[in-house]
């Protein structure tokens, strides 16, 4: 059974993580996509992973998902990523880590390069999706849902048995936490893998991620008849193929 904690960040903010506790060691860090949390397929097996090869782990609900506190339409990408960053510095510290990024977490992960860059010593991007609020959602609006969102502050998404409450905060928020044109020259191994069916996020994400690397070792995995959440058996054994890799490589 795996034991939730909490963080608090302030008087009134507590961040749910999942954590394998490690001194002086690698750790593996766990961001999860947008309005998902840390209790699916994913979390728990690359958990299991760490906990059989020693190493620490760390996965945390940012503001406003899972059991963390906050309303989901107060946060947005600067929000999250400040979540991630102040659980990094206080959970693992000094200690190097491998960011694990899922969908909206790979565009969490790239943002982390800015305040760990040293510590960061590898990548792995699972349906990779940065820039999707304005590529793959606001430029797909109609006319009629951008004067909506604008007018209102928010729109509710229907995506399939899904709804996504969209607010215009988010939007621009987004604007600001561009980074497809940005350039990181950590020399580490950066490897996405993108499912072959994903309908959510196109696999130009996951190789436009990889142009941001200029001196990494890149790697691209296609996997067959592969979903977007790649949470299934198969989904699972690669990513933890492709993450062994990098570990090795490290240790």
């Amino acid at each position: 059974m795996n034991k939730f904690k909490y963080l608090k960040i302030s008087k009134y903010k507590k961040i749910r993580y999942l954590h394998n506790y490690k001194q002086n060691n690698l750790y593996i860090v766990f961001l999860h996509g947008f309005m998902s949390d840390i209790e699916g397929e994913k979390p728990k097996t690359i958990l299991q992973y760490a906990k059989k090869n020693n190493l620490g782990f760390l996965a945390i609900e940012y503001s406003g998902h899972g059991k963390s506190s906050g309303k989901f339409t107060d946060g947005n990408i600067s929000k999250w990523s400040k979540d991630v960053q102040i659980s990094i510095k206080r959970i693992i510290k000094k200690n190097n880590f491998i960011l694990v990024g899922s969908s909206m977490g790979s565009w969490l992960s790239i943002n982390q390069f800015s305040f760990f860059k040293k510590q960061i010593k590898g990548f792995v991007g699972i349906g990779s999706a940065p820039e999707f609020l304005e590529n793959l959602m606001w430029k797909k609006f109609t006319k009629k849902m951008k004067n909506e969102t604008i007018k209102k502050n928010i729109y509710h998404l229907k995506h399939g048995n899904y709804e996504y409450p969209i607010t215009y905060q988010l939007i621009k928020d987004g604007r600001k936490n561009r980074v497809l044109k940005k350039k990181i020259h950590s020399k580490i191994k950066v490897t996405m893998i993108h499912g072959s069916k994903d309908e959510v996020v196109p696999q130009k994400y996951s190789k436009k991620v990889l142009k941001i690397f200029t001196a990494a070792k890149k790697k691209f995995v296609k996997i067959n008849n592969g979903d977007h959440s790649l949470s299934n058996k198969k989904g699972l054994k690669i990513i933890i193929l492709e993450l062994n890799k990098i570990v090795f490589d490290i240790i």
